[in-house]
């Protein structure tokens, strides 16, 4: 496993596991079975409603809790200081754990225009130790402006929608020349479609790797934190399967020429659902 050191020092695994999305009656095996092939982070998030069979999995584990990078995320129905504080410490208890690994914001939510109070919030549970790392999801770079005008701590990460058909070059710019590590979220797109593409089955084929190891690769390449979601067992295992080959230069490039701007998910100028 590949590790990244944040703008902060903190040592976090380059990949890990998402669960948006898992049911709750899945999470328990998926995770499970995610750490007995490796896997050492999961993603999960306030909204997800998992955060408990997430707990329990890493309960049973056995693995050293120094081991573990746990995220989870304020829904936006939380979004302000008070209520930020009240809905970490639900998932705190959730989780069955004395810290978080890394806090984030789930979404701008631009209507509320609560983030930078928000944020605040996350910046004291920082410095009480309750969370070794805090940072952002979905936003763009003025909303990172905001933040590092009105805020203290930068962001250790900013959480993205990102996959070859949406590449975020701009936004991995201005985050690398911040310090803020680019975290994907989506970053197979939605499997299918952006795995039959012709440039990603030739690099398959080159290497003898699925294209969906090509696209995870592409990913590590540009130093971007990835959280592949499945819970399939095999596809699990063959996620984490991409540390032991390398494109090149000219391959990466091939891969940047899908972008086409190409949503799954909302953009967040436009997300602002509370509920």
């Amino acid at each position: 496993m590949n590790t990244i050191t944040l703008n902060n020092d903190v040592i976090m695994p380059q990949l890990g596991l998402g669960v948006y999305k898992v049911t709750s009656g899945d999470t328990f095996d998926t995770v499970t079975t995610a750490l007995h092939n490796g896997y050492r982070s999961i993603d999960t998030a306030q909204y997800y409603d998992n955060e408990e069979e997430v707990g329990k999995a890493l309960k049973s584990c056995d693995i050293p809790r120094e081991e573990l990078f746990i995220t989870t995320k304020v829904w936006n129905s939380h979004h302000g200081y008070d209520r930020t504080i009240e809905a970490f410490e639900t998932s705190l208890d959730k989780l069955g754990l004395d810290y978080i690994d890394l806090y984030l914001i789930h979404w701008p939510v631009p209507e509320q225009n609560k983030f930078v109070e928000t944020y605040k919030a996350l910046e004291e549970l920082y410095r009480t130790g309750k969370v070794r790392a805090i940072g952002v999801s979905n936003f763009h770079i003025y909303h990172l402006e905001r933040l590092l005008k009105e805020c203290d701590i930068t962001p250790a990460v900013n959480q993205v929608e990102c996959h070859p058909y949406l590449s975020q070059k701009e936004l991995k710019a201005f985050c690398k020349k911040h310090d803020i590590f680019i975290e994907s979220w989506s970053p197979l797109y939605r499997g299918g479609e952006i795995l039959e593409e012709t440039v990603i089955q030739e690099l398959a084929d080159k290497y003898g790797k699925t294209p969906a190891q090509v696209v995870l690769r592409w990913h590590l390449q540009q130093d971007s934190i990835i959280i592949p979601k499945s819970v399939t067992p095999s596809r699990i295992k063959e996620n984490i399967d991409v540390f032991d080959f390398q494109l090149t230069d000219i391959e990466m490039d091939h891969i940047f020429h899908l972008d086409s701007g190409k949503r799954i998910g909302a953009n967040p100028d436009e997300m602002n659902k509370i509920d």
